[in-house]
């Protein structure tokens, strides 16, 4: 059987910023199904690796291919996307099941109306995602969770077979994080996805993931998570003593100074 091509393929991918390098011959290609986290500190730029993807921003070298697709401007709609959860003014008056509707059929010219078919898998993201109780209600009334559930039932319309998410769970209860994990989890098992989960905190993950790429300092490594999250791997990553402690259930990282310009050295991929 001829195995599945990659769902998501960057090579030798670089980003600056003026003089600044923050990272260069990055090289990484997502299988179906897999999930890989994007960990580091604030102006690694996590988030600017996920707008490349989606053809908002250009690498400063190398390129991207999503979904056998070159990307060279936005607007796949066969890519999902979960933005950084950010609350709704309490004023806004659309409902739950109209910002779910908008992954259906906004992307039609015109006042989007649903049609009965798109009624039923509004109704059906809805209720994948648990939001069905509320599906009527204004989504400014909405809890940060609740609200999150929609982006999710928004992100899954297309049953995308890659799903980004950009730091999906700030802000969000230990409750809602697990509810919101599981339903990123349940889509990419059930479709056999792939993921792309930018995060601050590796923990709510930590179970799902296969592999971490960690940017920080100007450099990358990228690997499984026993390899990656190690105290010698990130100290070398930092150039600067870092320590991976263990709370519990709970991974710490100890020590990680912000982001800094330094001198570039390329990543090293671990098993």
């Amino acid at each position: 059987m001829t195995p599945a091509p990659s769902p998501l393929r960057i090579s030798g991918a670089a980003l600056r910023r003026g003089t600044r390098e923050l990272w260069s011959g990055l090289d990484l290609e997502l299988a179906p199904g897999e999930l890989v986290a994007v960990l580091g500190p604030s102006g690694s730029g996590k988030t600017t690796l996920l707008r490349a993807i989606l053809g908002l921003e250009r690498l400063s070298e190398g390129s991207v291919t999503a979904l056998g697709r070159r990307v060279t401007r936005p607007g796949n709609r066969r890519i999902g996307y979960i933005p950084q959860q950010r609350p709704l003014p309490r004023e806004t008056s659309l409902r739950a099941r109209d910002l779910v509707g908008l992954g259906v059929d906004g992307h039609r010219f015109g006042l989007p109306i649903p049609r009965r078919g798109d009624r039923a898998r509004i109704d059906a993201l809805l209720g994948e995602v648990g939001a069905a109780a509320f599906a009527d209600r204004p989504v400014g009334l909405l809890s940060g969770g609740e609200q999150q559930r929609l982006r999710v039932g928004q992100a899954l319309a297309d049953d995308p077979k890659l799903l980004l998410c950009d730091e999906p769970l700030t802000s969000l209860d230990l409750a809602n994080q697990q509810a919101i994990v599981s339903l990123i989890d349940r889509h990419r098992r059930e479709k056999d996805a792939a993921v792309l989960f930018v995060t601050h905190d590796i923990n709510p993950v930590l179970d799902s993931v296969d592999r971490i790429l960690y940017l920080a300092g100007g450099r990358f490594t990228l690997g499984r998570p026993a390899d990656v999250l190690d105290s010698a791997v990130l100290s070398e990553l930092y150039g600067a003593p870092v320590f991976v402690l263990r709370a519990g259930d709970r991974l710490v990282v100890v020590g990680a100074p912000d982001a800094e310009a330094s001198p570039h050295h390329h990543g090293e991929e671990h098993g």
